[in-house]
Protein backbone atom coordinates (compact mmCIF):
# COMPACT_ATOMS: atom_id res chain seq x y z
CA UNK A 1 0.00 0.00 0.00
CA UNK A 2 2.70 2.79 0.76
CA UNK A 3 3.66 2.36 -2.75
CA UNK A 4 1.04 3.45 -4.32
CA UNK A 5 -0.27 5.97 -2.18
CA UNK A 6 3.16 7.41 -2.38
CA UNK A 7 5.07 7.09 0.90
CA UNK A 8 8.72 7.37 0.96
CA UNK A 9 10.39 4.02 0.25
CA UNK A 10 12.28 3.19 3.64
CA UNK A 11 15.98 2.84 3.81
CA UNK A 12 17.40 1.43 7.11
CA UNK A 13 21.16 3.17 6.13
CA UNK A 14 18.95 6.79 6.05
CA UNK A 15 17.72 6.20 9.89
CA UNK A 16 20.84 7.26 12.31
CA UNK A 17 18.05 6.30 15.15
CA UNK A 18 19.17 2.81 14.30
CA UNK A 19 23.36 3.16 14.76
CA UNK A 20 22.26 5.31 18.15
CA UNK A 21 20.19 2.92 19.24
CA UNK A 22 22.17 0.01 20.54
CA UNK A 23 24.79 2.94 22.15
CA UNK A 24 21.32 4.14 24.45
CA UNK A 25 20.63 0.69 24.84
CA UNK A 26 24.07 -0.22 26.17
CA UNK A 27 24.50 2.95 28.38
CA UNK A 28 20.75 2.25 30.22
CA UNK A 29 22.63 -1.73 30.64
CA UNK A 30 25.65 -0.10 32.10
CA UNK A 31 24.55 2.40 34.29
CA UNK A 32 21.58 0.05 35.60
CA UNK A 33 24.20 -2.43 36.34
CA UNK A 34 26.39 0.54 38.21
CA UNK A 35 23.52 1.60 40.11
CA UNK A 36 22.67 -1.60 41.53
CA UNK A 37 26.20 -2.06 42.90
CA UNK A 38 25.93 1.12 44.49
CA UNK A 39 22.99 0.98 46.06
CA UNK A 40 22.38 4.73 46.03
CA UNK A 41 19.08 5.72 46.25
CA UNK A 42 19.70 9.04 44.34
CA UNK A 43 21.64 7.16 41.78
CA UNK A 44 18.53 5.09 41.16
CA UNK A 45 16.10 8.26 40.76
CA UNK A 46 18.68 10.10 38.24
CA UNK A 47 18.46 6.38 36.22
CA UNK A 48 14.60 6.61 36.64
CA UNK A 49 14.19 10.22 35.41
CA UNK A 50 16.63 9.49 32.18
CA UNK A 51 15.28 6.14 31.30
CA UNK A 52 12.17 8.04 31.34
CA UNK A 53 12.80 10.71 29.41
CA UNK A 54 14.49 8.26 26.99
CA UNK A 55 11.29 6.27 26.21
CA UNK A 56 9.57 9.94 25.88
CA UNK A 57 11.91 11.13 23.33
CA UNK A 58 11.85 8.01 21.30
CA UNK A 59 8.08 7.70 21.22
CA UNK A 60 7.94 11.24 20.15
CA UNK A 61 10.75 10.43 17.66
CA UNK A 62 8.80 7.22 15.97
CA UNK A 63 5.82 10.04 16.40
CA UNK A 64 7.84 12.72 13.83
CA UNK A 65 9.20 9.70 11.20
CA UNK A 66 5.38 8.30 11.01
CA UNK A 67 4.12 12.12 10.85
CA UNK A 68 6.43 12.31 7.74
CA UNK A 69 5.80 8.98 5.99
CA UNK A 70 2.07 9.81 6.79
CA UNK A 71 1.75 13.56 5.43
CA UNK A 72 4.72 13.99 2.94
CA UNK A 73 3.47 11.61 -0.06
CA UNK A 74 4.18 12.09 -3.81
CA UNK A 75 2.33 14.16 -5.53
CA UNK A 76 2.61 11.72 -8.52
CA UNK A 77 1.41 8.67 -6.71
CA UNK A 78 -1.31 6.22 -8.26
CA UNK A 79 -3.96 6.50 -5.41
CA UNK A 80 -4.64 10.38 -4.02
CA UNK A 81 -7.42 11.14 -2.11
CA UNK A 82 -7.88 14.60 -1.44
CA UNK A 83 -7.78 15.30 2.74
CA UNK A 84 -6.87 11.76 3.75
CA UNK A 85 -3.04 11.46 5.34
CA UNK A 86 -1.91 7.52 6.15
CA UNK A 87 -0.18 8.43 9.62
CA UNK A 88 -0.30 4.81 10.99
CA UNK A 89 -1.09 5.06 15.40
CA UNK A 90 1.58 5.54 17.13
CA UNK A 91 0.39 2.33 19.79
CA UNK A 92 -3.03 0.77 18.48
CA UNK A 93 -5.12 0.38 15.38
CA UNK A 94 -6.50 2.66 12.70
CA UNK A 95 -8.17 2.00 9.60
CA UNK A 96 -6.55 3.52 6.51
CA UNK A 97 -8.84 3.47 3.55
CA UNK A 98 -9.78 -1.00 3.05
CA UNK A 99 -6.91 -1.63 5.71
CA UNK A 100 -6.14 -1.85 9.28
CA UNK A 101 -2.89 -0.56 10.50
CA UNK A 102 -1.60 -1.45 13.73
CA UNK A 103 1.33 -0.51 15.84
CA UNK A 104 2.37 -2.73 19.07
CA UNK A 105 5.46 -2.95 20.71
CA UNK A 106 7.45 -6.09 20.25
CA UNK A 107 9.94 -7.46 22.73
CA UNK A 108 12.31 -5.27 22.92
CA UNK A 109 9.57 -2.65 23.91
CA UNK A 110 8.65 -4.57 26.25
CA UNK A 111 11.33 -5.60 28.54
CA UNK A 112 11.91 -1.45 28.08
CA UNK A 113 8.62 -1.41 30.25
CA UNK A 114 8.59 -4.18 32.45
CA UNK A 115 12.33 -2.93 33.10
CA UNK A 116 11.43 0.87 33.56
CA UNK A 117 8.61 -0.51 36.31
CA UNK A 118 11.05 -2.55 38.07
CA UNK A 119 13.11 0.25 38.62
CA UNK A 120 10.39 2.16 39.96
CA UNK A 121 9.28 -0.17 42.06
CA UNK A 122 12.55 -0.87 43.64
CA UNK A 123 13.06 3.15 44.39
CA UNK A 124 9.50 2.89 45.88
CA UNK A 125 10.36 0.21 47.78
CA UNK A 126 14.10 1.25 49.41
CA UNK A 127 12.16 4.30 49.87
CA UNK A 128 9.12 2.16 52.10
CA UNK A 129 12.33 0.36 53.73
CA UNK A 130 14.43 3.53 54.51
CA UNK A 131 11.73 5.16 56.28
CA UNK A 132 10.72 1.81 58.21
CA UNK A 133 14.11 1.48 59.89
CA UNK A 134 14.77 5.04 60.33
CA UNK A 135 11.49 5.18 63.01
CA UNK A 136 13.28 2.12 64.84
Amino acid sequence: MNHYIGMKTIHPESIKELTVMPVVIAFFIITGLLVSLLNNRKFLLIWIVLFLISGIVGLYDFYLWEYDYGHNLDPTAAIKIEGMNYQPPLIGSKDLLNFTATSLPDIGGYIFFITGLVFILTYIYEKRINKSSAKY
